[in-house]
């Protein structure tokens, strides 16, 4: 049993480090949240990644689910759920880590006393800038999980043995042909569409939750449905609101040549229109409705938990 001496020394550590704990469970939660959103969301954020890179084999989302699972089975479907899982804890890690931090830097511009009281667009704003941070975590694992996904369809054509390329072996090749910076190719439109995308998904998530809290309760008390509600909502708009940079980043960085952000883009729109821009939507939005449930779901609930455990330190 601890002595008071000890407790005093527990409320004072507390206390003194208020900032970074609160930076430490925003960390733990947003890795929580984050390997939901893959467990939940990987199979169909595959199809997405095929449509969007071979547009010409795959005219829609039930003959990608059915080639793929024909030629490669279940696990072709979870392709890069190792990357996957990594980059999701790594950018939501950060992402929530920095979006604490934003928050508290918006809540001293727009002169409030607690994080709580900011507004949907002051939150949306708040997520703006911490999109920034997680793009350099994001950038590389999400480079090695686009190029594994699509790995059939461009070893089909170079005559690759794809049996033994897996993610630790790829990063080899990467780092060998390319260096460091290999891994951040399309690094540019990656932070292109993450801040604008994340100024949408906390700005959806945090109005959702605004107008589906019953009143005389607090946004916390929502229940678990009405958060996987305003989760799913957050993601949808993240993903209506930047999908065309998606398409563009997906193409950049499986792509084996040196061109750059505009040279892609424009023969892209050339050779296949603007309506190419939207190819995969369709199942990524219907992945993105429960995955992103599930994210806020882990995330808050976490965060509950962990925030619950500290006032038992007396």
């Amino acid at each position: 049993m601890m002595n008071p001496e000890s407790l005093g020394s527990s409320r004072c550590f507390i206390k003194a480090y208020q900032h970074y704990i609160n930076a430490g469970i925003d960390l733990a939660a947003g890795s929580a949240g984050g390997a939901a959103c893959v467990f939940v969301g990987q199979p169909l954020d595959t199809l997405k990644v095929k449509m969007q890179t071979f547009p010409h084999l795959y005219r829609n989302s039930f003959i990608c689910f059915r080639e793929t699972f024909i030629k490669e089975g279940i696990r072709g479907l979870y392709a890069g759920t190792v990357p996957a899982l990594v980059a999701n804890i790594a950018e939501n890690s950060v992402l929530f880590c920095a979006y604490g931090v934003c928050q508290n830097a918006v809540k001293i511009l727009v002169r409030k006393e607690n994080t709580l009281e900011l507004n949907p667009l002051e939150n949306a704003s708040a997520g703006f800038f911490a999109a920034f941070f997680s793009s350099f975590s994001l950038c590389p694992t999400e480079l090695i999980k686009c190029r594994l996904q699509a790995m059939r369809e461009t070893c089909s054509k170079e005559s690759i043995n794809r049996a033994h390329i897996g993610p630790w072996v790829l990063t080899k090749q990467i780092f060998k042909s390319d260096g460091i910076l290999g891994f951040f190719r399309g690094f540019g439109v990656t932070v292109l569409r993450e801040m604008p995308g994340y100024f949408f998904f906390f700005g959806g998530y945090e109005l959702s939750r605004n107008l589906l809290t019953p009143k005389g309760k607090s946004k916390d008390e929502i229940g678990l449905l009405r958060t996987i509600i305003a989760g799913g909502i957050g993601g949808v708009s993240f993903w209506v609101a930047i999908f065309p940079a998606d398409v563009i980043k997906s193409r950049l960085q499986i792509s084996k040549s040196n061109d750059s952000t505009v040279a892609v883009t424009k023969e892209l729109i050339r050779k296949e229109g603007f309506r190419a821009l939207y190819k995969g939507l369709g199942p990524t939005v219907l992945r993105t409705f429960p995955a992103s449930g599930a994210l806020f779901v882990a995330y808050e609930y976490t965060k509950q938990f962990l925030n619950y455990g500290l006032t038992y330190i007396p």
